[in-house]
């Protein structure tokens, strides 16, 4: 398939160029360090990465504080975080993993990189560039090979047992990549047991898929894999959903990953309520909508509620140019009258039937003063 963009020879210069910062994690460390996992795969591939990932045989927690700046440690998994010219990176030191039951979080110990490079998801994720000496890329498991085919791989038959989270992982590359399943793979994932992980991981991988620009095509995998149950209107709504929130105005009302979050399960009932509404007017419109989260009215949306484009395009933005201190100078009590008032000359705003400050404040005062007599 021919996906490499940089061959594998070439890895070092792209890490220079694109990373000019890594000679001072060399320079602070006496020990091997290496860039790893997803930042070598995507130089490999030509693509911007956000976060960067180093494996030091050593101590991580050390680095990080020698390299200066904010520290964050995670002593279990022998891991830290370090921020470099605006950079965050993510520090590890190089570790084995063996988990005591399936889907359960492992336990560490150290080791040296290649074994490191053993306890990762995928081959295309067990790849790594020394920052010193010998600047050869190490590739212990075929990963060069994979991501010019194209292909998902697992390092061994108990991955997904191991941990099953690795499945909802292959979902997200495999749609962001447009890569495929290695036979094997794909029948070892459509065993993976979801149930033996915390919700917690599962929600926090999903939220991950929900973030991507290639989500919809990433649910369509799960329900295809029959890792989450999800209908073909939930897929056909989370694809109009991911192309609507995609562009203004409703680019600016709702974040796709939240929205796309709340569709999982199935659209709430409070976004069906909304696209099985007709309003007649807008002031109508305005109060189906009132309440309603930024995800329920983007959901509405794609579900079909077009009269959801007028309500975003103008009508929630409608205001008086009256306020309740007008009211309260002109005579009227404090209480539920001033509230009705304003509400009732706002409808009449909102339909066109007034316009301008003087028909606010007579429409607001006949509705304030009707209902206090």
């Amino acid at each position: 398939m021919g996906h490499q963009s940089v061959q594998a020879g070439q890895v070092a210069a792209a890490a220079d160029q694109a990373y000019p910062w890594l000679r001072r994690i060399v320079e602070a460390s006496d020990d091997p360090v290496y860039l790893v996992g997803g930042a070598v795969r995507d130089l490999l591939l030509g693509r911007e990465r956000g976060d960067v990932d180093v494996v030091v045989e050593g101590d991580a927690a050390a680095l990080a504080r020698r390299l200066g700046g904010e520290v964050v440690e995670h002593e279990r998994f022998r891991t830290a975080k370090a921020a470099l010219e605006g950079v965050e990176v993510d520090l590890a030191s190089a570790r084995t993993e063996s988990y005591q039951q399936p889907g359960s979080l492992p336990e560490v110990r150290p080791a040296g990189i290649e074994e490191d490079l053993g306890r990762r998801d995928f081959t295309i994720n067990a790849l790594a560039l020394p920052l010193r000496d010998q600047r050869e890329l190490l590739d212990p498991h075929g990963g060069l090979a994979d991501l010019d085919a194209g292909l998902l791989r697992v390092l061994h038959q108990g991955s997904f047992a191991d941990d099953p989270t690795r499945a909802l992982r292959a979902a997200r590359y495999a749609a962001r990549f447009d890569f495929g399943l290695e036979p094997a793979t794909e029948t070892l994932l459509r065993d993976a047991d979801l149930e033996t992980v915390s919700k917690d991981r599962t929600a926090a991988e999903l939220r991950r898929i929900a973030a991507e620009p290639e989500a919809p095509q990433a649910l369509r995998l799960l329900a295809e894999w029959e890792l989450l149950r999800l209908e073909p209107e939930t897929l056909e709504v989370a694809q109009r959903l991911a192309e609507l929130l995609d562009y203004p105005p409703w680019s600016e009302v709702a974040k796709k990953e939240e929205a796309l979050l709340a569709l999982i399960d199935g659209p709430p009932a409070r976004a069906r309520e909304l696209a099985a509404a007709r309003p007649r007017r807008p002031s109508e419109a305005v109060e189906t909508a009132r309440g309603a989260s930024p995800a329920e009215l983007a959901l509405a949306r794609a579900i079909g509620g077009e009269w959801l484009d007028s309500y975003i395009g103008g009508w929630r933005d409608v205001e008086l140019e009256i306020s309740g201190q007008d009211l309260l100078e002109a005579g009227v009590p404090e209480g539920a009258a001033i509230g009705l008032g304003l509400e009732q000359a706002l409808h009449r705003k909102l339909d066109g039937e007034i316009e301008g400050r003087d028909e606010e404040l007579r429409v607001a005062l006949e509705a304030a003063q009707g209902t206090s007599d």
